[in-house]
């Protein structure tokens, strides 16, 4: 039985904070702003910090402490990349990351240069003007930006350059008071979730008897990399990584091939070969006893999250993955719903109440 529906755990600031971190950009690669609005929320909740060198953020409870538990979101959102700048000032890209070029005409960005923001448009031939003969699909070799400029004189005055980057500007929304949609929830949102899982520990006075690593790592989706390299350093016994996962409900989606997935009906937990089961038999047991809904997703060879990284990292680190289900994947119009969000918050809080001190979670002893 799920747990009736009561009072929002979210509070004024975690709702002010929600909206600034969404509405911030993080293009991978170019997080720190991101990051800084993000440590700047969690300071009160942790013990201490540390950044590395390609500005994954780390907060700290109960530093020093032999065992580390990790509970991960990354934070970086898909963009793109300045890449051909032509005579008469029009710009044509490349991605960062898996950017939809479908979805690119008659948006408006935001192109970040060293003098500030640079406004633009993909532009795209009106209706009729294209032959439906001849009519071309959106593809990176036909997209483009105008910035208003004459020439390509014009675009290098105001700051822009290839390997600027570039973000879409559209930001957070709520639908129907169920839904929060907008750019970025992928996963940035997940961020949003491991920071208010330290705020109830503090808040609720939840002493763990182990360090606790919350992380949000950089350069996920141009290949989990961030992640890669804060395992390396933290060496932890045991990650939980949370990200979004594809609800299924919407037209043009195919349950056979994702599953048969929703938002509204609370975390997915997912089975893969990077998923140790004894944690995730931890997991569901916690949700069990909390009465938290959850729903169930099998991954073939790969999650495609940060968990990957991390249970194959170095001699191999106990994992497992709480999804967020998520509508329009790498879309301006990511949409999920509100008291997943909550659950999955307290689905992370139930699962570190669980986990002992020193505990094995090997198959095998």
């Amino acid at each position: 039985m799920a747990k009736s529906k009561s009072k929002s755990i979210l509070n004024s600031a975690s709702t002010k904070f929600l909206y600034e971190y969404l509405n911030n950009t993080s293009p991978t690669g170019f997080e720190s702003g991101g990051q800084k609005i993000w440590l700047n929320y969690l300071e009160p909740y942790i013990d201490e910090h540390f950044v590395d060198t390609y500005g994954t953020a780390v907060g700290v409870i109960n530093p020093g402490a032999a065992y580390k538990v990790v509970i991960e979101a990354h934070a970086d959102e898909i963009s793109w990349f300045v890449h051909y700048i032509t005579k008469e000032g029009f710009i044509y890209l490349c991605r960062n990351g898996g950017s939809d070029h479908q979805i690119a005409p008659s948006k408006r960005v935001n192109i970040h240069t060293d003098k500030g923001i640079v406004k633009a448009v993909f532009g795209w031939p009106a209706i009729h003007v294209r032959e439906p003969a001849r009519e071309e699909s959106p593809t990176l070799k036909n997209i483009f930006l105008d910035l208003g400029c004459k020439n390509e004189k014009e675009v290098a005055d105001l700051g822009v350059h290839v390997g600027c980057v570039v973000t879409y500007e559209d930001e957070l929304m709520e639908l129907n008071n169920r839904y929060y949609t907008g750019r970025a929830l992928d996963n940035r949102i997940g961020g949003f979730m491991i920071a208010e899982v330290a705020r109830l520990l503090k808040e609720r006075k939840t002493k763990l008897p182990f360090g606790l690593y919350i992380v949000n790592a950089v350069q996920e989706e141009v290949g989990l990399h961030g992640a890669e390299m804060i395992a390396r350093r933290i060496k932890p016994n045991v990650a939980i990584i949370t990200d979004v996962c594809h609800d299924t409900q919407t037209p043009m989606m195919n349950k056979i091939a994702s599953g048969d997935l929703s938002c509204g009906k609370g975390p997915v937990l997912s089975y893969a070969p990077a998923v140790q089961n004894n944690l995730l038999k931890l997991i569901i047991n916690a949700a069990k006893k909390e009465k938290i809904p959850f729903q169930r997703l099998a991954a073939a060879r790969a999650t495609g999250t940060d968990t990957d990284a991390f249970a194959y990292s170095m001699e191999g680190i106990a994992s497992a993955l709480i999804s967020l289900p998520l509508r329009y994947m790498h879309t301006t119009v990511e949409t999920v719903n509100k008291q997943d969000v909550e659950q999955v918050i307290e689905l992370i809080y139930a699962t570190l109440k669980t986990i002992k001190n020193n505990q094995d979670f090997r198959y095998i002893k």
